[in-house]
């Protein structure tokens, strides 16, 4: 149960560049539902954090990648109107590279579109997730 869970749950997420371009991906599902991120989702209970960001990856950009190292570790809590945590996640996202595919729109997205970097404050990212691309490019 991702809404109101009983304790947090573990994410992965891709930093997946291209010279000057970041792939981003608008979200189909809560949380943040029309957001504008990067690629990822959820951990399932047995599966190795690579082989997660690698399904949710291929789910949702029909990409696969090969995953590098650890660009940042953060924690998202969106609480409801009373304050209850309604969603929380420990996200690690790592670096990625394309290792074959094309990007298309995938099951669990509703877009997918590589971005200027420069242009990235037309898609209103978190300032979390724009920040893990800065690191990443770094």
């Amino acid at each position: 149960m991702r809404k109101y869970p009983a304790r947090p749950i573990v994410a992965v997420g891709a930093v997946i560049l291209d010279g000057d371009r970041v792939l981003l991906v608008q979200r189909g599902q809560e949380p943040l539902k029309g957001e504008w991120s990067l690629p990822g989702g959820a951990v399932e209970t047995g599966e190795a954090l690579h082989a997660a960001l690698m399904r949710e990856v291929r789910e949702e950009t029909c990409l696969d990648v090969e995953v590098g190292p650890v660009v940042e570790v953060l924690e998202s809590i969106r609480r409801d109107a009373s304050g209850r945590a309604e969603y929380h996640y420990i996200i690690i996202d790592y670096a990625c590279r394309v290792r074959g595919g094309a990007a298309a729109c995938g099951s669990d997205a509703a877009d997918v579109r590589w971005v200027a970097v420069d242009d990235l404050d037309r898609y209103r990212l978190t300032e979390a997730a724009a920040s893990v691309i800065r690191k990443a490019r770094a």
